[in-house]
């Protein structure tokens, strides 16, 4: 497999993640169980007559994807990539809603155009005039892996290509509704900082898009080195624990060699088990470091864990507000990210300082 470098990257999240100049600095306490990103002005990067006609998972997509490209300083990409658990659910609510109010009549094809999972990568495509290849990736949560290892395998065969990678979903009226009734949501609102120590069921749900532009040789730009991605479709915490074992050894390492560790812990008494397991045993003498207290989770989410590997490599320090245990690192060149959704799609993914 060709080498592999994050290039640029780009996060829209529900804290303020689009200045470069900050690291998680001001923290937006969240109060509900189901909330919003925190946007940026997304009149610097789209045209007010194209945004208008823009869901909101557009409109992060777009404005993520070109905030990585300028940050590696990359133009036009030699692929588009993206990944989704959910797609463009609001513009699929309101096709549908449009269907049953107007008895199947005298529908216009707009909203069903927007509402296709592949919308997004489309429109990131039409706004750079890009005609390269295309693709997007319905894989639940481990969408956004999937797609960085198809990115790989392209770079494997063409190294000379500048790939943009993304994640997106968006809160949904009716659909997020749905998975509260399913048990996934909490059911009372709660202070999203302390997330961590609920032991309730259910997790709070967001929304967000994270972009990064990867090529196989380091240049000036480069953040960090992905090592490897794997995704595994269930299995208890042991078997998740001996994976991860496997996984580093593979590239000639140990647990000895992981200066921090990045989890997906969301405050779900039902699945945070996975990563206790591996908090209390492998990763007891490792920095632990959780997000989802600060951004909520989604289908995606994990792609948030890349844009934070980044980050704590760009400024060799970890903001306090992520740390869950007493540990502290001697330095950053080695972060593992570990992430699952609902005791399913485990993600594994080993990140490496330039």
């Amino acid at each position: 497999m060709s080498d592999c470098y994050i290039n640029g990257i780009a996060s829209i999240s529900a804290q303020p993640t689009t200045d470069p100049e900050t690291f998680l600095e001001d923290i937006i306490s969240h109060k509900e169980s189901i909330f919003r990103s925190h946007d940026p002005n997304y009149k610097e990067y789209i045209k007010p007559a194209a945004m208008r006609r823009m869901s909101k998972s557009v409109k992060m997509g777009v404005t993520a994807a070109s905030m990585a490209l300028h940050n590696s300083g990359i133009e036009m990409p030699d692929a588009i990539i993206t990944g989704t658990g959910m797609g463009c659910k609001q513009d699929s609510e309101k096709f549908l809603e449009n269907v049953l109010n107007n008895d199947e009549q005298f529908l216009t094809p707009t909203l069903f155009i927007q509402s296709t999972h592949n919308t997004v990568g489309g429109q990131v495509a039409l706004g750079l005039g890009c005609k390269a290849y295309n693709v997007t990736y319905v894989q639940g949560s481990a969408s956004f892996e999937i797609s960085v290892m198809d990115a790989q395998l392209m770079l494997s065969e063409k190294p000379e290509k500048q790939i943009l990678v993304g994640g997106i979903d968006e809160v949904a009226k009716n659909s997020t509704l749905l998975h509260k009734l399913d048990g996934q949501i909490k059911d009372d609102n709660i202070d999203v900082i302390n997330l961590l120590n609920s032991k309730t069921t259910g997790t709070v749900n967001s929304e967000g898009s994270t972009f990064m532009v990867l090529g196989s040789d380091k240049t000036e730009k480069s953040l960090a080195k992905i090592i490897d991605v794997e995704t595994l479709s269930k299995g208890s915490s042991d078997d998740i624990k001996t994976s991860i074992i496997s996984f580093i050894s593979r590239h000639n390492m140990s647990i000895e060699d992981i200066d921090a560790v990045v989890l997906g812990n969301n405050g779900d008494i039902n699945f945070d088990h996975y990563y206790e397991n591996l908090q209390t045993s492998i990763f007891s003498d490792k920095e632990q470091l959780c997000y989802k207290h600060l951004i909520g989770d989604y289908p995606v989410a994990s792609s948030f864990g890349f844009w934070l590997g980044c980050k704590i490599f760009e400024n060799n320090q970890v903001p306090n507000v992520l740390k869950v245990n007493e540990v502290v690192a001697n330095k950053y060149d080695t972060v593992l990210l570990y992430n699952q959704y609902l005791g399913k799609n485990h993600s594994i993914a080993l990140l490496q300082r330039c």
